[in-house]
């Protein structure tokens, strides 16, 4: 017997994951398979979307926000949300080296947005701990100790999206 992971929509998803399938369905013009997989769980898709809220109300521009995004999707390995946040980081202007880098979770041009995923890389591979230099860093940079806080709660709203993305193997 092997987990089957079903790509729900708002007439088939439990009644608790419907309410989030239909704001996708709002937001998006309709449900990204990978919501619909995540609906199998109500607790799952209730928690991103609360997550996902407060983190849109961190003290980050749009931009940075997904370049936090894009680099815990680009550790995590979730081909998902790389695809998905990569277009977004276009749709807001940045053009396509800031884009590509930041999908490869390579060096990124601008000084302020590479501090950034720098840091938000170091939480990711020090689980927190992060060194003396990149603390320092992230601060010379004008991140608040405030702001650091905030990539943990990144990392905390899409480690649950890209570890659920590959548990059930969500298509693009």
């Amino acid at each position: 017997m092997t987990l089957e992971f079903v790509t729900h929509t708002p007439v088939t998803a439990p009644i608790e994951s419907r309410g989030a399938l239909e704001h996708a369905a709002r937001a998006f013009g309709r449900v990204p398979p990978a919501l619909g997989r995540l609906a199998e769980s109500p607790l799952v898709i209730e928690s991103f979307e609360a997550l996902q809220r407060l983190f849109e109300k961190s003290t980050f521009d749009e931009v940075e926000r997904e370049v936090v995004i894009l680099m815990i999707a680009h550790f995590n390995g979730c081909h998902v949300c790389t695809a998905m946040h990569g277009r977004l980081l276009a749709s807001k202007g940045r053009d396509q080296a800031v884009v590509g880098a930041a999908v490869k979770g390579e060096t990124i041009a601008d000084e302020r947005l590479e501090a950034l995923r720098r840091f938000t890389e170091s939480v990711l591979v020090h689980r927190g701990d992060v060194p003396d230099e990149e603390r320092e860093a992230f601060a010379a940079a004008g991140f608040t100790a405030a702001q650091a806080l905030e990539v943990v709660l990144g990392v905390a709203a899409y480690t649950l999206t890209t570890y659920g993305n590959r548990l059930t193997r969500a298509p693009l």
